[in-house]
């Protein structure tokens, strides 16, 4: 699969779909989604940010880089003590991708361990790809595998992780994530809700790659899941600046961190999903990160904000976003997270 990433950072198993997908408007595709078609089957089309939208961006990579830096070094620390020097990061399409590259790179600079990093696609409710599994296992222990993401929201790729491995025997369903606010693993950077810049944007700093596609017409049995290289994009590419902008805030000696969650953040899903009468928690979005994503490529209901959370920079994107969508934002009490965002169900309009 081509991208706009080195091979030595990563080796993405997936196959190149470039121009056998039309992408299809974010309206159509949520009512295809609701009612019934899944969402691998089709690709939305990609937001373009306007220059206000840019800015805020630049502004959170100046500011969130140095507490990115600081949760990938710690995530980079667990895994060498509890995983060894064998460990072969896989990193889930498309978010997990820039994480293992910075975890790769952590390594490297403070362990001198050059270690292999794979990216391959999972998908909800159809599991991961049996054929990058089978590539992976050819070449590497089922020990060594561990699998990497950006951030847990209420858990559901973990779940779906779970069930998928069961039928690999010896791999393990542990994810490695830079931010867990679910209080799922303990194999995180941190557990707080923090803003990771990566999350405010698609492709651009992806590797110019579109989520993971899986359809039996483009996708046959032995395929690789499927994924667009934007090669029209590589003027706005931004993938290599973030990775970099990360990189020179690592810190070699990073302090434990204490506090943790009581409960876990499914919890405060299932309130708000209460409160607000939706039937279905796959509408309700918790995090910075998949906040962002739902006014990014769905049709967002509205944004919950942590109370305060106004004048709160790491939000600042989220805010703009909603504004230039006309989405409501509301202050709500959130524990866990610091934002929510909640997909509008489109049989009600």
């Amino acid at each position: 699969m081509r991208s706009s990433y080195k091979e030595e950072d990563v080796i993405l198993l997936l196959k190149d779909i470039t121009g056998l997908v039309s992408p299809k408007p974010t309206e159509e595709r949520e009512r295809l989604i609701q009612s019934g078609r899944h969402y691998c089957e089709m690709l939305p089309i990609e937001y373009v940010p306007s220059e206000k939208y840019m800015q805020t961006y630049r502004e959170a990579l100046n500011n969130y880089s140095r507490p990115t830096a600081e949760a990938v070094g710690r995530l980079a620390d667990k895994i060498i003590k509890t995983r060894g020097n064998s460990v072969v990061l896989v990193s889930l399409a498309r978010a997990g991708i820039p994480i293992g590259i910075l975890l790769k790179r952590y390594i490297r600079k403070k362990y001198g361990i050059d270690v292999m990093h794979y990216s391959i696609s999972i998908i909800r409710g159809k599991g991961i790809d049996d054929n990058a599994m089978k590539y992976l296992l050819a070449r590497h222990k089922a020990g060594q595998l561990l699998f990497v993401d950006g951030w847990i929201g209420k858990g559901a790729i973990q779940g779906e992780l779970r069930r998928a491995l069961a039928a690999y025997p010896g791999v393990s369903s542990e994810l490695a994530v830079v931010a867990d606010p679910a209080n799922i693993t303990s194999l995180c950077g941190t557990h707080k809700d923090i803003l990771i810049p990566s999350s405010c944007l698609n492709s651009t700093v992806s590797g110019l790659v579109s989520r993971t596609f899986l359809r039996d017409d483009i996708i046959g049995k032995d395929d690789f899941h499927g994924a667009v290289y934007y090669g029209e994009l590589k003027d706005a590419d931004l993938s290599y600046e973030f990775i970099h902008s990360i990189e020179k805030e690592f810190q070699m000696e990073i302090p434990d961190e204490t506090d943790a969650p009581d409960e876990q953040g499914i919890e405060e899903v299932r309130r708000i999903a209460g409160e607000y009468g939706i039937d279905d928690i796959n509408l309700v979005k918790p995090g910075i990160g998949e906040t962002t994503r739902v006014l990014l490529r769905r049709v967002p209901y509205m944004v919950l904000i942590q109370r305060g959370g106004e004048e709160d920079e790491s939000l600042l994107h989220i805010i703009r976003l909603a504004e230039e969508k006309n989405v409501k934002v509301v202050s709500y009490p959130l524990c866990h997270y610091r934002a929510c965002g909640i997909i509008k169900k489109l049989a009600d309009t």
